[in-house]
């Protein structure tokens, strides 16, 4: 992939909104207001692909951006701290689950981690249901230029050692898109499981 171009082709409130299982798809996770919609104007070099904000839970779609008309990515929904009902939290779980096991066109999932703060329950849960379903994903420290080059080392340390206690081997990668951290690495693996 080049990602050279990218345009917003829908938000799909549910599974059955999806586009057709065509291109193949790489998926970004993660907590509420993580970096994602930052991570993919990153990747793109293009400030105003992805909408951003500072609420926690604006994306509520599963929001499909086709990348050199070959590759889709797809912003899930945050999970964590949206100020929706308990009930809508519990469908996207559900939607999200759905979507990542029965979508043959799911290549990748982009797992984000905001570097400052030691993972969340949610995500050592979402860690160990990718490994314990064998679905390949890579984790993504985002907000690296908030921390000295020593924590952010220690920052991938501590989480290493979480998914080493799962059994789970996957690439890390720091990054920022404020300073434009770790773009190019995941530029390369995403690359490699689209192609």
């Amino acid at each position: 992939m080049q990602f050279k171009k990218a345009q917003f082709v829908t938000g799909a409130p549910t599974l059955d909104h999806c586009p057709e299982p065509y291109y193949p798809e790489i998926c970004l996770a993660g907590r509420s207001n993580v970096g994602k919609s930052s991570l993919i104007n990153s990747l793109m070099d293009h400030s105003g692909l992805a909408r951003t904000s500072n609420t926690p839970g604006k994306t509520r779609e599963m929001n499909y951006y086709l990348v050199d008309d070959k590759t889709y990515l797809v912003d899930l929904p945050g999970f964590g701290y949206a100020k929706v009902s308990k009930e809508e939290r519990e469908r996207w779980g559900r939607d999200i689950r759905d979507y990542l096991l029965e979508r043959a066109t799911v290549q990748l999932v982009v797992h984000l981690v905001d570097i400052r703060h030691k993972p969340s329950k949610l995500d050592e849960q979402f860690f160990y249901w990718l490994g314990s379903h064998r679905l390949p994903f890579i984790v993504v420290l985002t907000k690296a230029d908030k921390l000295t080059y020593n924590k952010q080392k220690q920052s991938k340390a501590r989480l290493r050692r979480i998914l080493d206690e799962m059994n789970i081997e996957v690439p890390m990668i720091i990054s920022s898109a404020t300073d434009d951290i770790g773009t190019k690495k995941v530029q390369k693996l995403i690359s490699e499981f689209s192609e």
